[in-house]
């Protein structure tokens, strides 16, 4: 007994030492007890003080003895980094910010139970390039023809960044409407609806796209979200043939226009196919100079227009022309936009929406896709196949 309470005492007054165990006495019917302090044994990618680390890299820590109990990874602004233990391995579920530095602070516990805390530090490369985006015509009342739109403003270089890209945005539909992702030209990535969408439909835009890479030293350095609501039924025909416009809500004919489209000839006859409305604009100069007819040049023309609504980058519009008005219903005389009468345009200014679907017949001259909001100049199988994936 005597033996036995000078070795409990000794057990009593160790040194404290978190690497330190110490095992208890066994008796016969007595009990055994074993405290290890041994730490967990962790691995961290990126190593504490790496450089230049590029921001598609993923955060990972690793128990290799003992276990996690958190990880966080944070920047000097205190942005988190997302992510998840999967056994014993932590994983970060978003890509990095360019020229950042981040701390990786993880908290486990040891074999036996002992708790400890270890930091690392890392910092991501410098981009040659910050690469910028947004998502047009967010918070919008649109028409039933608008798509989603993520819009680059420089080209995504390579098809396996677009692949990418494309894998990493998603679209929300409330009621669901089936689409699908395509890319017009390589800046310019459309959701749009396999039909036109129906009225009421909300649309969720969600881009987070921090991290990604769209060229040589290039990268993304921010999120981004958007919505639309989809409006009223609108669609409207014009037929250049015919010199006339009808506009439909819901399927019923409502109004019944003469127009006078782009006069005969390879660079002025207004362009065929299904057109979106992109902008509305109440007063336009419109200039030849934009389109390399300098003044005192054959074809010069200078005039300010009203009640505009842009359906082409390359300067179609919609638009009020007092001028031709002895033109409209039976020649086409302009130089290429399609022109009413001032009331007849007011009217379709302020009952159209952005978005709104306008189809172009009667003309040789077609309408290529990136002139435009071209979505709907493929058909629903070779949209699919305008997808990077």
């Amino acid at each position: 007994m005597a033996a036995a309470a000078v070795l409990l005492a000794a057990g009593c007054s160790g040194s404290g030492s978190t690497t330190a165990s110490t095992s208890g006495v066994d008796e016969p019917g007595g009990t055994s007890s074993t405290t290890d302090s041994t730490p967990a044994a962790l691995e961290v990618t990126p190593k504490d003080g790496a450089t230049d680390v590029t921001p598609d890299t993923t955060v990972e820590v690793a128990a290799t003895k003992g276990s996690i109990s958190s990880v966080t990874v944070k920047d000097a602004d205190g942005h988190s980094v997302p992510g998840e233990v999967d056994g014993s391995t932590w994983k970060a579920s978003a890509k990095l910010m360019p020229q950042a530095t981040y701390t990786v602070t993880v908290k486990a516990e040891g074999p036996g139970g002992a708790p400890s805390t270890e930091k690392t530090t890392f910092t991501t490369l410098t981009p040659g390039i910050t690469a910028t985006y947004g998502i047009l015509y967010t918070d919008q009342k649109v028409g039933v023809a608008m798509p989603a739109i993520i819009q680059f403003d420089s080209e995504v270089t390579d098809k396996a960044y677009r692949q990418k890209i494309e894998q990493a945005v998603s679209v929300k539909t409330t009621p669901e409407v089936e689409g699908a992702w395509g890319w017009l030209d390589n800046r310019q990535l459309m959701w749009r609806p396999k039909e036109f969408f129906p009225s009421g439909t909300k649309v969720e835009i969600n881009a987070p796209l921090t991290g990604y890479q769209t060229g040589p030293q290039k990268w993304i350095a921010n999120d981004a979200t958007g919505a639309m609501t989809i409006g009223r039924n609108q669609t409207s025909v014009v037929d250049l043939a015919k010199h006339k416009m009808t506009v439909k809500r819901d399927g019923k004919v409502i109004k019944t226009y003469p127009v006078s489209g782009g006069r005969p000839g390879p660079e002025t006859e207004t362009r065929s196919g299904m057109k979106v409305i992109m902008t509305k604009e109440p007063a336009v100069t419109m200039d030849s100079e934009s389109l390399g007819i300098k003044k005192g040049d054959p074809g010069y023309y200078r005039i300010d227009t009203n009640w505009n609504m842009r359906v082409t980058w390359t300067g179609e519009y919609v638009h009020s022309a007092p001028w031709s008005q002895g033109s409209q219903g039976y020649a086409n005389v302009s130089h290429g936009c399609v022109n009413m009468a001032p009331g007849d345009a007011k009217w379709m200014f302020d009952n159209s929406l952005i978005g709104d679907p306008m189809d172009f017949t009667g003309s040789e001259r077609e309408f290529a896709p990136t002139e435009g909001i071209g979505v709907w100049q493929f058909s629903w199988a070779k949209w699919q196949q305008q997808s990077a994936l």
